[in-house]
């Protein structure tokens, strides 16, 4: 079967053809090769914890690359900062994707971090593992070693949880989780919803149990975020063996007969080259890493011949089984103080939160992508919760065009297990050209209905003795627009879209599609690993910044074994 996209010609052969003799002439050392032991490509939340942890043996010296800057723009550091941050022209990535069928044609907005600390510099900072059923799930499809209880250690060691130590949760790790330091009314307001409507209090996302309503933790520490290259990689550079290149843009991994040898990559326009002693791992997420395989010649045979890239390892898999978390926004008008629309669009509100948040790291500005949360199910077949609440304490059309006039607030509805699959697929063999993106959002009845459930829940919250106060109108979907599943799903196809956890184009297994085996060695090439999301079996029920971390802390512990 043929790949979708696939423009085969004289130019891409030619340039095919180019590209091969350069890396030649790299690989015969024309061009004052460095060499290191390891090569982590990506200072993301993965390969921040990666390259930290790897550096703690001084036997080794590890080399980071980073395709953007570091971290110097202040909204990197304040935690509502992502509003300003997640469509830069620079720090952001700024993907798209492909017209999806399943939302009348739209192509969604996909912002990645391209900025030191990856996404985790730009997320929400909402702290969640996912389900202890996510990771059992991963064991019962191949992955041996990968259930809960042997993931639960390296979420442990990672974490530093303001609340103390359990069994269950770590406090001296270096990645700080803290309690929101603002309990907003209109957040309070959602939590007393879900209590009427009998959902239990749950204190902790990330407890026994994940069903109910509560508070979420965010990654902050002391008000400020804390991102992975904060915890991790930064305070690590003072090490003589972890060197970090920012500005530094993979191009492909170099190859030796069969096993992986260095990178080339691009920086202040120039081509340069790395060599590798030991590993390469690729920690670039679920775009990058599976674009930066198939540049190198690892990936689908006919597709790869197809963009005029000789062809180094038939992988099937690499781009494939694309998940992402759908969400959609119910938005309403506030009748009461509290939203957030208020403060940001008056200059004393402004100046207001700026002073509290200087004096005391506190206030509007310490909010994460959501304040309070639930997790329900609201399919008859779902065992455990099957969506996710983000309440948010105000409204905005997109982030780019800011917040509403008037005050309002948003109650986001996010599908946790969809059975949609897309693909990553090259759009030219230039290393520079961004990856194309088919999600494939809403593809099954199953996701269709979970979606129109979802947002049939969030009404019901909406009428709610405790929310009513709150509420003067429905502003999303407008009134007598959202009355019928048929207006819900048609609401969804048209407002709908990410909620930033792309996973699985690289995924881990047993079975022939897989890409990387238990210990994310890429099957079939030597010296090559992947340690990011794009490994993971199925997305985890719930945001994904803390799973990449555990997967990056793993893969260090691998290396570290082998060498």
């Amino acid at each position: 079967m043929a790949w979708p996209h696939a423009t085969p010609g004289h130019g891409l052969r030619q340039a095919a053809r180019r590209r091969t003799m350069r890396e030649r002439r790299l690989e015969q050392g024309e061009a004052g090769m460095e060499e290191t032991d390891i090569i982590v490509v990506g200072s993301g939340s993965a390969g921040s914890a990666l390259a930290g942890r790897l550096s703690e043996d001084p036997r080794l010296s590890v080399t980071v690359l980073e395709a953007g800057s570091r971290d110097r723009n202040a909204w990197l550091h304040i935690p509502i900062g992502y509003a300003k941050t997640m469509y830069h022209p620079t720090i952001s990535w700024n993907y798209q994707t492909e017209a999806e069928p399943g939302l009348g044609g739209r192509s969604v907005p996909w912002p990645r971090g391209r900025v030191l600390g990856g996404s985790s510099a730009i997320n929400g900072l909402i702290y969640i593992r996912g389900q202890m059923e996510d990771y059992d799930q991963w064991r019962q499809m191949g992955c041996t070693g990968w259930g809960f209880e042997d993931c639960l250690p390296y979420f442990k060691r990672a974490e530093g949880n303001e609340r103390g130590p359990s069994h269950l949760h770590g406090a001296e790790g270096p990645l700080c989780v803290s309690d929101l330091r603002d309990r907003n009314p209109l957040s309070v307001a959602f939590l007393e919803a879900a209590r009427e409507l009998g959902f239990p209090v749950n204190p902790d996302f990330n407890g026994e149990s994940q069903e109910g309503a509560g508070w979420y933790q965010v990654t902050v520490r002391n008000g400020v975020r804390c991102s992975a290259a904060t915890a991790f990689l930064k305070p690590a550079l003072r090490r003589p063996n972890l060197r970090l290149l920012t500005d530094a843009h993979a191009l492909r991994v170099l190859m030796e007969d069969g096993r992986a040898v260095g990178v080339a990559y691009r920086q202040h326009g120039q081509e340069k080259v790395i060599r590798a002693r030991r590993e390469v791992v690729l920690s670039g997420g679920a775009i990058n890493s599976p674009q930066l395989l198939m540049l190198s010649g690892i990936g689908p045979a006919e597709h790869l011949q197809e963009m005029g890239i000789e062809v180094r390892r038939d992988t099937p898999g690499v781009g494939r089984h694309l998940q992402d978390h759908f969400q959609a926004r119910l938005m309403f008008r506030a009748s009461q103080r509290g939203s957030l629309n208020e403060m940001v669009n008056s200059l004393w509100g402004m100046a207001r939160m700026g002073a509290q948040y200087a004096l005391t790291r506190s206030g509007p500005l310490t909010f994460a992508a959501g304040t309070s949360g639930l997790f329900a199910r609201v399919l008859p077949q779902s065992a455990t919760p099957d969506v996710q609440f983000h309440f948010i304490p105000w409204s905005a059309d997109t982030v780019k065009e800011g917040l509403h006039r008037f005050p309002g607030f948003t109650m986001s509805v996010c599908q946790l297990r969809p059975e949609s699959r897309g693909d990553i697929t090259l759009a030219s063999p230039d290393p520079m050209a961004k990856a194309r993106i088919r999600a494939n959002y809403l593809a099954t009845e199953t996701d269709r209905q979970c979606m129109v459930e979802g947002l049939k829940l969030a009404q019901r919250l909406a009428d709610t003795r405790a929310m009513q106060p709150w509420i003067e109108s429905r502003y999303a979907p407008a009134p007598g627009k959202g009355e019928t599943d048929e207006d819900l799903l048609e609401f969804c196809r048209n407002t709908g879209g990410t909620i930033y956890h792309p996973t699985s184009t690289c995924r881990m297994g047993s079975d022939e599609g897989a890409v990387v085996d238990t210990e994310l060695r890429v099957k079939g090439v030597d010296r090559l690993r992947i340690a990011d999301c794009s490994i993971m079996p199925a997305v985890v029920s719930g945001n994904t910044n803390a799973g990449a971390i555990m997967i990056g802390e793993r893969c260090a512990e691998f290396i570290r074994r082998a060498a």
